[in-house]
Parts: structure tokens; C-alpha cells; sequence
């Protein structure tokens, strides 16, 4: 396994300097990660740079579901519904322990959604649409088989209820593994490189002007074919290019609320319907349970976006209304995120109607950019990107087509869920005698594949002094700065662990030990170390204390 690392960021910005690409992608998001491995596994010469770490904005912040659209059945675009609904099955057997089966119970009212009879009917089309297994097809439950499935909802008010197909992830490993598997196509990918300007020759695009956001210096690099997958920021881009006209990016924020799962013990993923007609996930992921999400629009800052207190007491409000003994308060709110949702402006719609599909604008000195688009759609977003590069560009060389579909995304790879259960089981044993729970070793395996025996071998080797937790972490830790390109505190314990987010309480109790060994790996001197421990301080704080606006 090649080393992607902080470590070798000089030679990569050498690269980036140096080399003259084929394509130069702006943003490392989902669909930044995917234009990336598209591209350079079709053989073009390939570089990506990132203002923040990988999946800093909408890639880490969604529900974190591979989700086939049920509520755009609504909105009637069953275009959209089909596209991404079969993409979930191509994802899944890409990476099947990152995008794993879910069954989602939908419970059913007569008050509130549309019916047994009309939803029955949507998730058969829903079914057919994804071109869902026969095994896995929406099976429709009576009153009393959706409360047996789950005791915790309003008795009186369930009709009925469905079982249908979804599949869940990590959005931001997600991310990082497909940013990874374009770095081992030969891709120069680098993230806190902020581009700041654009580079031109009689009046068309030939690169940018990028500033290293670790340094503070700035440099070059030459593209033949620029796109910005920049997601919220793609409009600031268009300014910078003097582009921005005609349609617009319509911002709305979407927020979630995590809280431990002995509070909100739901046996199952769960999608249901509030008083505003808006439906909400709350769905159970080992010690936690977080639930969401809203929809409302945003025009604040980009870089800095948080849940308030109205979006908290929203969201304890819908789920103390569908499960009254749950009798949540916003003080048992453990941790939250809130993400953008960079949508199409549509006049006179409102933040829930706006379309999820995505758009491909280009300027007239030729700079494209890509925007709305769902996680699950990423590999067909920038299979159309690609393709439109090479069709404008690349006519004249023999570019191979598409190669997403078969490429496994991870390396080592799993071959099917099966193999992934087994593997799970066989961690459990490794780490019973440390008296780690299954949801350890489940969490390892979800998160880092079969490289988790690269970081066991490691964990194994500093054992002596030190509690298993701790040692553990600084494993994962070794793992992430040595082949994942972390480079902060926040870098490991959001994006490529998720703790921040679904395990707090570990955090807190060792985010000052954490922050020795990133001192130990990257060179910190104690000022830096210490910024690194208050900043998670900070943040952390914030997830928990909401502002009023």
C-alpha cells in the first residue's frame, strides 16, 4: 500500500508544480473523490486539490445513507429515484463493508403521510424503479407486526407499516477511501491547498493559482481541463472566474442530533413522518442513535456551520411526537453536525421541493463545474463529468471508458457481506482478551476494511503501560497519518473515525493523549499540540451548545 501522507506533501506539491495535467479537480468531496478515481483510471493525468481535508463540508455532514430517494417519488422524479437507486447495489459490491444493508421501517398513519394503500403502491414502483431484489422488496406490515417491530411508537396513532431497502455509510470514509484508491491510480492529490485564482492563455483556463493553507505560500499548476466539484462553494469559484450568471446554487442546511442509544432504543432504522410533512431518519449505530434531518435554507458562513437551538428543539420535538416515552430533551443531545446541501435555484420553490439533481455548468473560458447531486449518485456524476472532458478535450487519444463500475474502491478489498461478517467475527476474537465490546470490532472493520490488521499489528506492539483504549487509538492514529492524509486532531477524530461525532465521551478522556503521539508522528512542538487539544475542546463544545440563531 502506497504511503498517502502528510509526511509526503512535498513531493506532492513538487508534483503539482511541476507536472502539466490533463485534469485539475477543485474540491475533495464525495463528487470531487469520484471525478478523481474516474479520471485517472481511464489513464488521464489526474490532480485534486482541497481547500480543508477531504469531505469537509456536505461529505461528512449527510445521514450518511446510500439511499435510493423514496421521498422523490413525491416530487415525481422518478429519473432521479432510478439512477440512484440502482447505484446503491453497484456501491455496495464496490465496498460492501462501508455501504451496508438496512432495512428501514416505515410506519404508517392516517393522519399523516399518504396512506397504506398509496405507499404500498409508491414502494412497489420504488422497488421496480431501483431494480431491488426480489428478497429485498418492500414487505408491508399490519398495525400490530410494525408495533412488534417496534414497541416504541405512538400506538395510536400507527395504521400499519413498511419494510424496505436501504443501505448505510460513512460518508466521509467514503470519501477518503475513493480519494485513496485515485492516489493508487497515480492521481496528485492534496488537501489545505485553497485555489485562489485561475490562470489563463487568450482568454480560456490553463490552471490555477493555488495557496498551500499550512504555509501560506502560493504556486501554479497547469491543466488542460479544470472542473470545480466545490459543492457549496462552486458559486465563489464562478466569481473568481467572472462565470457566475444564469443559475445559481440555492444553499439549505440539513442537521442532526446524536443521542445515546439507551435514550432512543429503536430496534431498527426508522423513516417517519412529522406535522409538517417532512419525514426524519432516526437510526441506531452502536452506542448512539442520531436522528435527522432538517431542511432549511442558509446564507451564512460556508465554513463554520452549526445546528442552533431551533433546529435541536425541531428535531426532540418530531421524535418525542412519534415515540412519547422517549421523552427526549435537548440536554440528552450527546453530539450534532449540520451540513449544506448546494441545490439549484428553482424561483418560487421552497428549500424541501428544490430538486436533488445535479448540474454541469461551463464557463466561456471553459471552466466546469458540477453541483446539486445526491451521495449516492456520486459515481454516475462523474462518470458525465469525465466523459464531457474527454469528448472537449481528449478526442485524439485513445481514453478507455468508464472504469467505476467494477472498481473495487478499497484495497485490500472484501468480495460480499458475507466475507465482512466474518471478518468482524474474527477481530472480536482477536481483541476479546482486552475486553473491547463487538461494537469495537464492528466499528474497525466499517471504518477501515481489512486494513484494520495493519493497525491490530500495531496496537499489539504498544500494549505494555498503557490501557487498551488508549493504545488502540493511537494504532488508528499511526494508521491514519502514515496512509490517509490527516494533518490535524479534527482531520482523525471526524472524518476518518467519526468519533467527534458517535463516541464523544472517548474523545474527551483522550484527546490530550491522541495529541502526544500526532505531536510524536508529525513533528508537532507543544504550542501546536496544544492549539490541536483546545480546538477539539472547542468544537466539541459547540456540537452541544446551541446558539440561538
Amino acid at each position: 500500500m502506497a504511503d498517502f501522507s502528510f509526511l509526503n506533501r512535498p513531493e506532492i506539491l513538487q508534483h503539482l508544480r511541476e507536472k502539466h495535467y490533463d485534469l485539475l479537480i477543485i474540491g475533495g468531496g464525495i463528487t470531487g473523490a469520484g471525478i478523481a478515481l474516474d479520471a485517472s483510471s481511464r489513464g488521464l493525468r489526474t490532480a485534486l486539490v482541497e481547500k480543508n481535508d477531504f469531505a469537509f463540508g456536505t461529505s461528512s455532514r449527510s445521514t450518511k445513507l446510500i439511499h435510493g430517494g423514496l421521498r422523490y417519488l413525491k416530487q415525481l422524479e422518478f429519473g432521479l429515484v432510478k439512477e440512484v437507486g440502482s447505484e446503491r447495489a453497484v456501491v455496495h459490491n464496490l465496498a460492501p463493508h462501508l455501504v451496508l444493508p438496512e432495512k428501514m421501517l416505515l410506519p404508517l398513519s392516517e393522519k399523516k403521510g399518504l396512506g397504506y394503500w398509496l405507499t404500498s403502491i409508491g414502494l412497489k414502483l420504488y422497488d421496480w424503479l431501483a431494480g431491488v431484489k426480489p428478497e429485498d422488496q418492500r414487505k408491508m406490515l399490519t398495525k400490530l407486526q410494525t408495533l412488534k417491530a417496534e414497541p416504541l411508537l405512538k400506538k395510536e396513532e400507527v395504521n400499519g407499516g413498511a419494510l424496505y431497502a436501504e443501505y448505510r455509510t460513512d460518508d466521509a470514509r467514503l470519501t477518503i477511501e475513493i480519494v485513496k484508491r485515485a492516489a493508487e491510480h497515480q492521481a496528485d492529490i492534496l488537501n489545505y491547498a485553497k485555489v485562489i485564482d485561475f490562470t489563463y492563455e487568450r482568454g480560456v483556463i490553463t490552471g490555477v493559482v493555488a495557496s498551500d493553507q499550512r504555509t501560506g505560500q502560493s504556486f501554479a499548476i497547469q491543466a488542460k481541463a479544470v472542473v470545480s466539484a466545490a459543492g457549496p462553494w462552486v458559486d465563489e469559484l464562478r466569481e473568481i472566474n467572472k462565470s457566475r450568471e444564469g443559475k445559481s446554487l440555492h444553499l439549505t442546511k440539513g442537521v442532526h442530533v446524536v443521542v445515546a442509544y439507551d435514550k432512543l432504543p429503536v430496534r431498527q432504522a426508522i423513516y417517519f413522518d412529522v406535522d409538517d410533512g417532512r419525514m426524519i431518519f432516526a437510526i441506531p449505530r452502536g452506542r448512539v442513535t442520531y436522528i435527522g434531518t432538517t431542511d432549511t435554507n442558509y446564507d451564512d458562513d460556508k465554513d463554520n456551520v452549526m445546528a442552533t437551538a431551533a433546529d435541536a428543539a425541531y428535531l426532540i420535538t418530531a421524535v418525542n411526537a412519534t415515540f412519547p416515552d422517549a421523552n427526549l430533551s435537548v440536554a440528552d443531545i450527546e453530539s450534532s453536525w449540520a451540513g449544506l446541501r448546494p441545490l439549484i435555484h428553482e424561483d418560487g420553490k421552497s428549500a424541501s421541493e428544490l430538486s436533488r439533481k445535479d448540474e454541469i455548468f461551463e464557463s466561456p473560458t471553459g471552466l466546469i463545474s458540477i453541483a446539486g447531486g445526491k451521495l449516492t449518485g456520486y459515481r454516475k456524476m462523474a462518470e458525465r463529468v469525465v466523459s464531457l472532458v474527454v469528448k472537449k478535450y481528449f478526442k485524439d487519444r485513445a481514453i478507455k471508458g468508464c472504469q467505476t463500475e467494477k472498481l473495487k474502491i478499497t484495497h485490500p478489498a472484501f468480495s460480499n457481506i458475507n466475507e465482512v461478517k466474518q471478518y468482524i467475527a474474527e477481530i472480536h476474537q482477536q481483541l476479546k482478551p482486552f475486553d473491547f465490546s463487538e461494537t469495537i470490532s464492528f466499528e474497525l472493520v466499517t471504518t477501515f476494511g481489512k486494513n484494520t490488521e495493519a493497525i491490530l499489528h500495531h496496537f499489539s506492539q504498544r500494549l505494555q503501560g498503557e490501557k487498551p483504549e488508549l493504545s488502540l487509538l493511537k494504532a488508528m492514529a499511526y494508521f491514519s497519518v502514515q496512509h490517509e492524509m490527516v494533518v490535524t486532531l479534527e482531520d482523525f477524530f471526524v472524518r476518518r473515525t467519526g468519533l467527534l461525532y458517535f463516541d464523544l465521551p472517548r474523545v474527551r478522556r483522550w484527546n490530550t493523549e491522541v495529541a502526544d503521539e500526532f505531536k510524536s508522528l508529525l513533528g508537532w512542538d507543544e504550542t501546536r499540540k496544544q492549539q490541536e487539544v483546545e480546538s477539539i475542546g472547542r468544537l466539541a463544545e459547540a456540537l452541544t451548545s446551541f446558539n440561538e440563531s
